[in-house]
């Protein structure tokens, strides 16, 4: 309930996802730390009952230090997924109003000065997970910002005068602000339009509006985990997309390396050819974790369908504009595909001018030879 300050309860959620290396061994995951698999959420909305998502092991990371007293209700988890990617989500209940709802997103996690935000607690509780895992993961690797997606999702449990498209049109500034990442009151009208134009809801009393990295859900009854499960798996795409494209980029640029090698360096050696047959052979193996991965991502939004959550899974998809990653990875496997497919054709024909003119060499010194022997006889 609303308190003397005009604050509402809220919940705050935040998510990491992260690419940590080609895959995960769950078995082993389940051998190193105490994970379980995921709960399946119950279907209370129009979702079809075959739903099937990528299914995680889930750990729960300890919030002891987490004791500040702002906090009514503090969780974190991690979920690892096979695929290569490691979620991270922390979750809390505090007081707001919902003008101060940007300034609680970065809280920190004790009451005392100095300490870690939110932010960093999630970051330092993913890199204890990674190093526990560190022999289940194939592939493992040194990360970058860029192996990084952060998503925020602002819970208010409570709607002032009771209808959330209501409220959402009195405060259409602070509510575009606060989705957006920007300061209130210094969106222009168009673009307050436009963030705000494509709400959800499912029930009179709710309401669900979301954008790149943050979204605004209103709903007194709580009822938005599978919505938080729609923008956990498209960040997890988008993160998975987006690794896959970097990787084949860093295949371009070998590619670029290897023909410069074999044909500008002025010498063609046998041994860049054997290299040549083992990058190819590594191409393809590439080219089958890719085309694993494009269709178990575009298995899970075929089967969300149409329905109230798919709509959902498509906005955020569409936002995050996964579909031309999804092109710029296809594309960028086929460049490379044909590359060393051309490469390996251009080597093989070498190979064959090579043994025919052997071949015509013999034939004809072969006869001069004989009769210098018989000149000689004679």
């Amino acid at each position: 309930m609303m308190n003397e300050r005009g604050e509402i309860p809220v919940e705050i959620v935040h998510l990491y996802a992260y690419d940590v290396g080609r895959s995960i061994d769950l078995n082993k995951v389940a051998s190193l730390v105490p994970a379980h698999r995921d709960i399946a959420l119950a279907k209370r909305r129009d979702t079809p009952a075959y739903l099937t998502l990528p299914k995680p092991l889930v750990l729960s990371i300890s919030t002891e230090e987490c004791d500040s007293k702002l906090f009514s209700k503090i969780s974190a988890m991690a979920k690892i997924y096979e695929d290569g990617a490691i979620t991270v989500i922390v979750r809390y209940c505090t007081m707001s109003t919902f003008e101060e709802l940007p300034a609680k997103a970065h809280m920190l996690i004790r009451d005392v000065s100095g300490s870690s935000s939110i932010e960093q607690f999630a970051e330092s509780s993913f890199r204890m997970v990674r190093e526990a895992l560190r022999s289940a993961i194939v592939g493992y690797k040194e990360l970058s910002e860029s192996d990084r997606e952060t998503y925020i999702a602002f819970c208010l449990l409570e709607c002032p005068g009771g209808d959330p498209q209501a409220f959402i049109n009195a405060h259409k500034d602070m509510a575009a602000s606060l989705i957006s990442g920007e300061t209130a009151g210094t969106l222009h009208i168009s673009q307050i339009e436009q963030i705000l134009d494509k709400s959800f809801s499912y029930r009179r009393n709710d309401i669900a509006i979301f954008d790149l990295d943050r979204c605004l859900i209103i709903d007194p009854s709580a009822d938005y985990d599978d919505v938080l499960m729609m923008a956990e798996h498209a960040n997890y795409r988008l993160i998975e997309l987006r690794e896959l494209d970097f990787l084949l980029d860093e295949w371009l640029s070998e590619a670029e390396r290897d023909i410069r090698r074999l044909y500008f360096s002025g010498r063609r050696k046998r041994s860049s050819e054997r290299a040549l047959r083992l990058k190819l052979a590594q191409i393809q193996g590439l080219r089958f974790d890719a085309l694993f991965t494009l269709e178990n991502l575009d298995n899970s939004s075929k089967i969300i369908g149409d329905y109230f959550l798919g709509s959902i899974y498509h906005r955020l998809c569409e936002i995050f504009n996964t579909d031309e990653w999804k092109f710029s990875v296809e594309r960028r496997l086929n460049a490379l595909q044909n590359i060393y497919e051309l490469l390996k054709s251009d080597t093989t024909e070498q190979r064959m001018m090579t043994l025919e003119m052997v071949f015509i060499a013999v034939c004809i010194i072969f006869p001069i030879l004989q009769i210098i022997q018989v000149m000689l006889v004679k």
